[in-house]
């Protein structure tokens, strides 16, 4: 049986089942009959390669999708149906229910607002919160994701940080309301290494304290590894492979699967070796 359809149950968060998603007038697929589960607290990782339909995938459980997307199959939040639910209340679900933090800080933030104050306006929309204790709450939400000075953070425009400080700022943004699930789409990837491994720690943490499922989507095994411990491999639109993470490092069954283990194992190649790639495996992989 399919490790995704093992972790279903009655109580799951988030349920996703059938989920079938097309562009346009000729119903380009880009993501074909996905089906998973996750629970409250649990973090599941999706991973494949550009266009394997893991972020429309994402896109897809917030509502995010353009006009020209066609969405079938149903995705279930606490037991309520987002699949055709109208924009207003798909809006009012999005930063208080289900937050996402994204790939690019800097697509996340507007640079012409300091930070502490869109971090504010998440709580001032679905909360309610009076101006001073928004600012409160901001500051001790930006030092809780590992930002030393959050006064200074707060008051800094996007330019004036770092890329990690800015990742920090929007996980904080996310994390601010308490959302049962967070949805990290590639949250490191425009990170160096060194501060990559920071931020995934300040994730690990603030995904630990808070007690939120967390659904991460990645092209890198390895960079999952780190946050999650069950994980979908997704290929042209459809999972081909799920289950435990550490499983999958040493018996991965699928071709794609193995490539992708392979080229997260680059440290154990030998000096003059050749570099294994995906393409290596790819020939054996069913496309479905």
């Amino acid at each position: 049986m399919n490790a995704a359809r093992r972790m279903s149950t009655p109580s799951s968060l988030l349920e996703v089942r059938d989920l079938q998603v097309s562009f346009g007038r000729r119903r380009a697929e880009a993501v074909r009959g996905v089906s998973f589960s996750l629970e409250s607290g649990q973090r599941l990782g999706v991973i494949g390669e550009s266009g394997s339909g893991k972020t429309v995938t994402a896109l897809a459980v917030l509502g995010l999708l353009p006009e020209n997307a066609h969405v079938s199959g149903s995705v279930r939040l606490a037991g309520t149906e987002l699949v055709g639910l109208p924009e207003q209340r798909l809006a009012r679900l999005r930063g208080d229910a289900m937050s996402m933090v994204f790939q690019e800080p800097m697509t996340a933030l507007d640079p012409t607002m300091r930070v502490g104050r869109q971090v504010a306006e998440v709580l001032r929309l679905h909360q309610g919160a009076e101006p001073g204790r928004a600012r409160e709450r901001v500051v001790e939400m930006l030092g809780e994701v590992g930002l030393d000075d959050p006064q200074r953070v707060a008051d800094a425009f996007p330019h004036q940080l770092s890329g990690g400080q800015r990742q920090r700022a929007v996980l904080a943004m996310a994390l601010i309301n308490s959302p049962g699930l967070v949805i990290c789409d590639e949250p490191t990837t425009a990170l160096d290494v060194t501060v990559q491994a920071r931020v995934l720690a300040r994730l690990d943490e603030a995904l630990d304290s808070s007690g939120a499922a967390c659904l991460f989507i990645s092209h890198d095994l390895a960079v999952v590894s780190q946050v999650c411990d069950e994980v979908l491999v997704m290929l042209d639109g459809r999972v081909v492979e799920s289950g435990n993470v550490a499983k999958l490092f040493t018996a991965a069954e699928h071709p794609y699967t193995r490539g992708l283990v392979a080229t997260a194992r680059l440290d154990q190649v030998e000096p003059g070796e050749r570099l294994p790639t995906v393409e290596d495996f790819y020939a054996g992989a069913d496309h479905g």
